[in-house]
């Protein structure tokens, strides 16, 4: 039922994030794609997840699943103890505006509003009062404090995904979804966005969940999940780039070892 609780109390859970038996289907009949096979798994809050797998393993469905972008044909999916499965597109959007900060390849930021008007969009998207001076404290913790009125065709790629960054902040989100967050970018300027996505985690105390396809980037997390045709098939905690790259090389011989396809992360 969307919006239920796990158990009693306001403050916010231990637990970020939680799925149940995640099934997603696409297609019908002989024509159907198990893109999601019954996953479940638990993240805790303030900790970097990688999310990994070759093309067509169900990452990009694990995580619009996870973020409420799409729908589960079955199972559970709650964020900061409160479910989201079930209830109307408008509850749901909400929930995704007040609870949930997104940060995707392409920065969505609109050409003719300034930085801080792209900031601080969802706020008013959402009803919600602007903060000013919250704001601007935000855009200076990721190096935008002297960007605040200039519009995206003034920035770098990397400054545009800082902007995109600050935006996801600015709500003060349960979990941030990341999908490629750096793969439009060079060198230097994934860098410095890894490095600040650490920085909502291990500073700010947020939680970040990231779809990517280099181990690189995987390696700034705290831990990898690894899928494999819709099925999880391992994990790794304090990640390196070559153990990264080494479990993707044989990664289809793990499909089926997790058995109950079920994981439990920590840090």
């Amino acid at each position: 039922m969307f919006g239920r609780k796990n158990g009693a109390g306001t403050t916010r859970s231990a637990e970020a994030l939680r799925l149940v038996d995640v099934t997603k289907v696409y297609g019908t009949a002989e024509n159907a794609v198990k893109a999601l096979d019954g996953v479940s798994l638990s993240l805790p809050a303030g900790s970097f997840t990688a999310v990994m797998g070759p093309s067509g393993s169900g990452k990009s469905t694990l995580l619009q699943c996870a973020a409420g972008l799409d729908r589960p044909d079955h199972g559970v999916v709650m964020v900061d103890g409160e479910e989201m499965t079930g209830g109307t597109e408008a509850q749901l959007t909400k929930f995704r505006r007040r609870r949930i900060g997104f940060v995707f390849q392409q920065y969505n930021l609109l050409p003719t509003l300034n930085v801080a008007q792209n900031t601080t969009l969802p706020m008013k998207l959402s009803g919600d009062r602007v903060n000013r001076a919250r704001t601007e404290e935000i855009l200076g913790q990721v190096g935008l404090g002297d960007r605040l009125h200039h519009r995206p065709d003034a920035l770098s790629g990397g400054q545009r995904q800082r902007v995109a960054i600050a935006r996801a902040l600015v709500t003060e989100p349960s979990v941030i979804f990341a999908d490629e967050p750096t793969g439009a970018l060079d060198m230097r300027s994934a860098r410095d966005v890894l490095q600040l996505l650490q920085e909502t985690v291990r500073l700010h105390g947020r939680t970040v969940v990231m779809v990517t396809h280099d181990p690189v980037a995987a390696s700034y997390a705290d831990s990898v999940l690894f899928l494999a045709d819709g099925r999880l098939a391992g994990q790794m905690q304090t990640p390196t780039v070559d153990a990264v790259a080494e479990r993707l090389a044989h990664l289809g011989d793990a499909v089926g070892v997790t058995g109950d396809n079920t994981m439990q992360m920590g840090v």
